[in-house]
């Protein structure tokens, strides 16, 4: 069965936010945007993303408490939204994309706007750092959670900032073929987090060899 460690965590979050999934989101931003405008939006998004986090991961017993929500039941819904996102990935469907007319006038805050679901608040990402906090009681572990979080959006930074001119001239074709790719690796994730949650709650799995 899948065990929350810190490598593994961090893999986590780099398939549910980290940059395969996050330059897809800037990607489709670009073509409006100069790069220097591009580096500030992935800025200001980082941070927010960060903050959120943190925040989420040092307070995540206390959210679930609140809630009255078992580890179990967030594993189950947290592999249920994967599933679902990803393969709404596979056949070209963008949930978290902003699909409302105009934009605001400010074009930073457009772009944040439109970068609130699929990064600085991303359902994928909030749901990952709950089940990975959750997996250990001590504040070391959330710590190191937290901490492997703030990583991973702080290499979309980089990644956004050095890649930027590349993304404004990235077709849209191979936008959608990446994005198929990454649902696909999403989906796999979204059933072993499924699977955990089921043996959490005394269903026996047989293990894969």
């Amino acid at each position: 069965m899948f065990v929350f460690n810190l490598v593994s965590a961090f893999i986590t979050f780099f398939a549910v936010v980290g940059p395969p999934k996050v330059l897809l989101s800037f990607a489709r931003l670009a073509g409006a945007r100069t790069a220097v405008e591009l580096r500030r939006l992935a800025a200001w998004s980082t941070l927010a993303a960060a903050v959120i986090g943190l925040l989420l991961g040092f307070t995540a017993d206390g959210v679930t408490t609140f809630f009255h929500i078992s580890d179990q039941s967030l594993q189950l819904a947290g592999g249920t939204i994967f599933f679902l996102y990803a393969v709404a990935l596979v056949f070209g469907v963008h949930l978290a994309e902003n699909r409302e007319d105009g934009h605001l006038p400010n074009p930073m805050l457009d772009g944040f706007r439109q970068l609130l679901l699929p990064y600085v608040a991303s359902p994928l990402g909030i749901t990952a750092v709950l089940v990975a906090s959750l997996a250990r009681d001590d504040w070391a572990w959330k710590a190191s959670v937290t901490g492997a979080y703030v990583a991973v959006v702080l290499i979309n930074y980089v990644c956004v900032a050095l890649l930027a001119p590349l993304l404004q001239r990235t077709h849209r074709t191979l936008l959608e073929l990446l994005s198929r790719l990454l649902g696909l690796m999403l989906a796999a994730v979204g059933v072993e987090l499924f699977l955990n949650g089921l043996a959490g709650l005394g269903v026996h799995i047989a293990e894969a060899h």
